[in-house]
């Protein structure tokens, strides 16, 4: 059985119920890593951050620790901007974090992309000495979530000890998820073919947005976000797309729908260093947007984006 003395990549799911359970399994970890000279980081809801630094004690003040429900709000920022951000920073030995980006509360619309990214933790730290625990709140979460983490992890943890995932899937995970986005009825829609239309699209974008409710500075993350999406469209997907937006359960949807394939399924979720000349398109969006959904099939590559007003 893999552990975290070994070179590789650890990323065990730990199914807790309550306090008692989370904190038995946690502190260990947090305690081990310290002992060891790790770098420590904790990414989860507050409730959970608050458990943990209150079992820590002192050496709680040796440990990063983020609020998962805002650092981590869009799934496909979770790896570039949390685990990637603190990884990188130690170039060499081990790393231990703590990333619980499931919690009762995700919406419906969320969760394919909370799958997703716990799928692709896997290929983003495939033989780097990082350790990644994973709790999932066994006693609130739907049963879809912990069969799921069963898929997207090849080490489960409970009270009753460590055992080996019977059905390590991750690939099939992203493949369960990459579900069809198709356009709601009475969304505004337009086409958009070319360089010389790129600033009409964005101007739409704009105005709609505007209408649906969006202002002042969300407006203008709307506008880079659309202009991303529609750019990468001309340069990547075939020359043109089409732009939709509309409202849903209080936050504006903007969707770029083109001919192109995107083959890179890390796509987004990639740091961009200080002077590459390009490749930040979709890792700007996933840091501007709520949340980011994707789907690529036959007919090309669909990009939702969710912001919230």
């Amino acid at each position: 059985m893999q552990t975290a003395d070994d070179q590789g990549f650890v990323h065990p799911a730990l199914f807790y119920r309550g306090r008692r359970q989370y904190v038995a399994a946690t502190v260990p970890f947090v305690r081990d890593g310290l002992a060891a000279g790790e770098p420590v980081a904790v990414a989860a809801p507050p409730a959970q951050v608050a458990w943990l630094r209150d079992a820590l004690g002192a050496p709680a003040d040796r440990v990063r620790f983020l609020d998962m429900t805002v650092a981590g709000r869009n799934p496909g920022r979770i790896i570039p901007d949390v685990l990637r951000a603190f990884a990188d920073a130690t170039p060499a030995g081990r790393v231990r974090i703590i990333g619980e980006p499931i919690w009762p509360g995700r919406t419906v619309a969320e969760y394919p992309a909370c799958a997703q990214h716990e799928a692709l933790i896997n290929a983003a730290f495939d033989g780097r000495a990082v350790s990644i625990l994973c709790p999932y709140d066994a006693a609130g979460l739907p049963e879809r979530a912990l069969a799921d983490a069963r898929a997207t992890h090849p080490l489960l943890l409970d009270e009753h000890g460590a055992t080996v995932s019977g059905g390590y899937d991750p690939w099939g995970i992203v493949a369960r998820y990459n579900e069809p986005l198709p356009v709601p009825p009475g969304a505004a829609t337009v086409p958009f073919v070319g360089e010389g239309q790129l600033s009409d699209a964005r101007r739409f974008a704009v105005r709609h947005g505007a209408t649906l409710g969006l202002s002042g500075v969300r407006l203008e993350d709307l506008a880079m976000v659309v202009a991303e999406l529609t750019t990468n469209s001309v340069l990547h997907g075939a020359g043109s797309g089409t732009l939709a937006l509309w409202a849903a359960d209080g936050q504006v949807v903007c969707q770029v729908h083109d001919a192109g394939r995107l083959t890179d399924p890390l796509a987004g979720r990639h740091p961009a260093a200080p002077a590459q000349p390009g490749g930040r398109g979709l890792l700007l969006v996933n840091r501007l947007a709520d949340l980011v959904r994707s789907h690529t099939g036959e007919s090309g590559t669909v990009i939702r984006c969710y912001l919230t007003p």
